[in-house]
């Protein structure tokens, strides 16, 4: 079996061995154990389970957090001629159905799926009725609260167990705590299994931290330096506008991403990016997970990242290929003071959370004992504007609402701008004309 898989990845990797620990993940995969792979970023998590999916007869469940991750995943494997299904938003019903009977009888090796498709009782009854070989959970670090990007969806993966019982399963991740481990093996029920770490050094990459007052003019001379690709990673979407206009007007060739942008856009921008016909992208951390681009030589935070596991993620993608790789993180003392008093002021207490959770259920007027499995749209412009109430604190309380399942956040919002004009109708008229 081991040789099979060697010749699979020769043939559709263009490898001639394994890396790290990959030998030993597929063969226990083979030996039909239930594994838990702690991998580095660029490790080669999805060979983990691709490999083993060809070997064996039938389809792989592929669970993945990220549309984007989803459909670079997809596309990736079907330039391969692998065949591979995504059920992304937006399917209609109809085309729902086609593809799952096509998962069914349509000799498929991978499907993939957001964790929230298992809450449809179509998916789970079509789930039942195939011939899977193996399920993956990828990112599995969400299925705990102690992750930094808890997704209480990630929760219904168990489902698959009680669809697929004699099934085993994998689940992939690049950051996890003690804490992570433990909920991976609960919640998905991990039977016979083996756990495999790898070294998380990346020594291609060198790691650099800059003080600098003057933080644009050495980004200016990081980036002008750089003949490859490169990412800026910054914690505001503003801030992608502001530096990627700022790099176009040096003459370097770059654009924005963030969580705001229409998805049209966010795949425009994406394809410029990895076709190489802009070198530099300036984003937040919605951008880059799951995004395979090897040839990345520079990242460059521009700001200081919420916790060493954004940063450990962002870095990682830098190098893929193996080249020697630069990360650089800029920052000054005004720029770590800005930081620790944004953190501290933001933090609710838990006289706030109280506060806030009776805002909440006065504000969609919500009795006691109601309002369980509804659907509640929250502008939170508007309900801070309610209230008096601290944009940015409102946020970090329903997050921990989120975490501690007293509601289920969804991250899939939209956040209008709003102008007003402090001046005359008449001098507005004016302006214009």
């Amino acid at each position: 079996m081991t040789e099979v898989a060697l010749n699979l990845l020769k043939k559709y990797w263009g490898y001639n061995e394994f890396r790290g620990s990959q030998k030993e993940v597929i063969e226990a995969i083979l030996d039909k154990k239930d594994v838990l792979a702690l991998m580095p970023t660029a490790a080669g998590k999805s060979v983990c389970y691709q490999v083993p999916a060809l070997v064996l007869d039938g389809i792989c469940i592929v669970i993945s957090p990220l549309v984007a991750l989803i459909e670079d995943q997809v596309s990736q494997l079907k330039k391969k001629d692998i065949k591979a299904i995504a059920l992304t938003g937006g399917m209609v019903p109809g085309e729902l159905v086609r593809q799952l009977d096509n998962c069914i009888y349509g000799k498929y090796k991978f499907l993939y799926l957001s964790p929230e498709r298992l809450k449809q009782r179509l998916v789970r009854e079509r789930i039942s009725q195939m011939h899977v070989n193996l399920i993956a959970i990828d990112e599995a670090h969400c299925i705990s609260q102690w992750g930094h990007d808890f997704r209480p969806a990630y929760l219904d993966c168990e489902v698959l167990r009680e669809l697929q019982p004699e099934v085993n399963l994998i689940a992939l991740t690049a950051t996890a705590t003690n804490e992570v481990i433990k909920d991976i093996f609960t919640y998905l029920r991990f039977g016979v299994h083996e756990f495999f770490k790898d070294s998380f050094q990346r020594k291609n990459i060198h790691y650099q931290v800059v003080y600098d007052e003057n933080k644009l003019a050495r980004l200016l001379e990081l980036v002008k330096s750089n003949d490859r690709s490169g990412i800026v990673y910054v914690r505001s979407r503003r801030r992608t506008v502001e530096l990627a206009a700022l790099l176009n007007k040096n003459g370097i060739g770059a654009d924005f991403y963030h969580g705001g942008l229409p998805k049209e856009e966010k795949e425009s921008k994406l394809a410029s990016w990895q076709s190489n016909r802009i070198q530099i992208m300036t984003a937040t951390n919605a951008f880059g997970m799951g995004v395979d681009k090897p040839d990345v030589s520079l990242i460059v935070h521009y700001q200081i990242p919420e916790c060493i596991e954004n940063y450990f993620q962002e870095a990682g993608r830098a190098g893929r290929d193996g080249a020697l790789a630069r990360a650089v993180l800029i920052t000054n003392p005004n720029d770590i003071i800005n930081v620790r008093e944004r953190f501290l002021e933001s933090m609710p207490d838990i006289k706030f959370l109280k506060q806030l959770y009776r805002h909440l259920n006065n504000y969609f007027q919500i009795s006691y004992g109601e309002g369980s499995e509804e659907k509640f749209r929250l502008n939170l412009n508007e309900f801070c504007h309610a209230y008096q109430l601290n944009p940015e604190s409102v946020y970090k309380g329903l997050e921990i609402f989120d975490q501690y399942s007293k509601i289920a956040l969804s991250q899939s919002f939209r956040r209008r701008s709003q102008l007003q004009f402090t001046v005359g109708k008449s001098l507005l008229m004016d302006y214009l004309d």
